[in-house]
């Protein structure tokens, strides 16, 4: 799990990685752009104004003829060398470099010339007069500066388009394949997920006859593993319990049976005739004894019927002969009760455990024998539905009320609903009913019937997987 999350992550991880050294170096760019821009600027303003200062100098000295101008003079000339070296200090090309220092040179003669000359020299009109020609080569510098930075700019718009395009393709590469990363490990970390669920699930309701076999990351396949001997203790319990009932159902029923003989002797006089006291004593007994009796032979029934429940031997058959012998075994009861059939059956083939599948409809039918009134009807409809088997049996008895619906499927439980017939019931058939179709990894639910009466649905796989004990004991 991990290394699939790391998986997943990595490349969100680069994409965001990437976006961040990206936009560092655009943002350091641009700042170092504008400080660049800024800085210039306010050198091209000095300098203009140090040139200014410098030839209204100039012309003042020419006319006055005072020694102080040529200390101011020199205090401005300092200024602008200063501010010409700060120029050069900016990250300009070699063209913009060069016409600085032409400027810069240009300077120094004009300074050194004037401190030379007398005021009243005819080249001192000269010299006054090349101070326009200085402006220009300022003007010039600071022409190419900004056309730098312009061109600074302009390269810092395309790499910010060029960084959105990139960041814009590595998304719209990055989405699918992390979503298809995320899809690849969903399917291998939630398959065997569904399967433990699944397994669970089963071993909560009380079904062991599915092997757990789970295929996946090592760590599920361990907690596979653990499961399939937990449910492998379970079903050595299940036995043990269910050997337990057999073997104390067996040792109660001989001292039973003593019990009810001596009962029934005593009752027919055989030690001589009872009084009414001593009768109706006896027959306390006798009934006791038989409702005794009737608990032993559920017990031993229940413990028959989860014996047979485990495990599934698939074959192939078709469903209507089934049905068939199933009707003929209960054909004395019905027509005892005068019950009208509605059987409604398509033509299907199913690949499941034949014997379980009789087992099911025998204890559904015997169901809805128990509560149809005489004269009542019960139907049988088995249809295909998709790839799963729909079998409905329905009956015209008192239905079942919805308190009780929770609790039918359980051991032994026989609701308070009067039964219709004189068919009496263990109270194990239902929940053998719920068992079996467990095991076919189908559902059986209470649906309202329409007319009154008890609708039951079963739904079973109509194709069965074997198990691998099934298929190797096939082999």
């Amino acid at each position: 799990m991990l290394i699939g999350f790391t998986i997943v992550a990595a490349p969100l991880l680069f994409a965001i990685v990437n976006a961040a050294v990206q936009m560092n170096r655009l943002s350091t760019r641009s700042e170092q752009l504008v400080v660049d821009g800024v800085q210039a600027t306010r050198n091209n303003q000095r300098m203009f104004e140090e040139i200014g200062a410098l030839e209204r100098t100039a012309r003042l000295y020419q006319i006055v003829g005072k020694a102080d101008l040529l200390d101011v003079y020199a205090r401005i000339h300092g200024r602008l060398i200063s501010t010409v070296n700060e120029l050069l200090g900016l990250p300009l090309d070699a063209q913009t470099r060069d016409g600085a220092r032409g400027l810069e040179n240009e300077a120094e003669r004009l300074h050194a010339e004037l401190r030379q000359d007398s005021p009243n020299s005819p080249r001192m009109a000269d010299l006054v007069n090349a101070y326009p020609q200085l402006s220009d080569m300022a003007s010039q510098v600071s022409t190419r500066v900004s056309a730098q930075i312009d061109g600074e700019l302009t390269k810092l718009q395309q790499a910010t388009e060029g960084a959105q395009r990139n960041l814009f393709w590595e998304t719209l590469l990055l989405v699918p394949l992390t979503l298809a990363v995320v899809a690849v490990f969903t399917y291998l970390f939630g398959r065997p997920i569904r399967a433990i669920d699944r397994a669970i699930s089963e071993l909560g309701r009380g079904t062991f006859s599915r092997p757990i076999a789970i295929r996946g990351p090592a760590d599920l396949e361990r907690l596979a593993t653990q499961l399939e001997w937990l449910r492998g203790r379970l079903l050595d319990l299940a036995q043990e319990k269910n050997r337990f009932l057999r073997h104390m159902s067996h040792e109660l029923k001989t001292p039973l049976a003593n019990i009810r003989e001596g009962t029934e002797l005593l009752m027919d006089g055989a030690v001589g005739e009872l009084q009414s006291g001593q009768r109706e004593v006896t027959a306390i007994l006798r009934e006791n004894g038989m409702k005794l009796q009737r608990l032993i032979e559920n017990l031993l029934s229940f413990s028959a019927w989860q014996a047979k429940s485990v495990g599934l031997e698939i074959s192939e058959f078709k469903l209507r002969p089934l049905i068939k012998s199933v009707l003929e075994n209960q054909q004395l009861t019905l027509v005892a009760q005068r019950v009208r059939l509605d059987v409604q059956v398509e033509d299907l083939t199913t690949l499941a455990d034949r014997g379980k599948v009789r087992l099911i409809l025998d204890n559904l039918l015997s169901n809805a024998v128990k509560f149809t009134p005489r004269g009542g009807t019960i139907a049988i409809h088995v249809r295909r539905e998709r790839e799963q088997l729909v079998l409905d049996v329905m009956d015209s008895g008192p239905g079942i009320p919805p308190e009780e619906r929770n609790r039918i499927f359980e051991a032994f439980y026989q609701g308070k609903t009067p039964q219709g017939g004189h068919v009496k019931g263990t109270g194990i058939g239902l929940s053998v009913v719920t068992e079996f179709v467990n095991a076919h990894s189908g559902s059986i639910e209470i649906l309202e019937a329409q007319v009154g009466g008890a609708h039951f649905r079963v739904r079973l796989p109509m194709r069965q997987a074997a198990t691998p004990s099934e298929k190797a004991h096939a082999a």
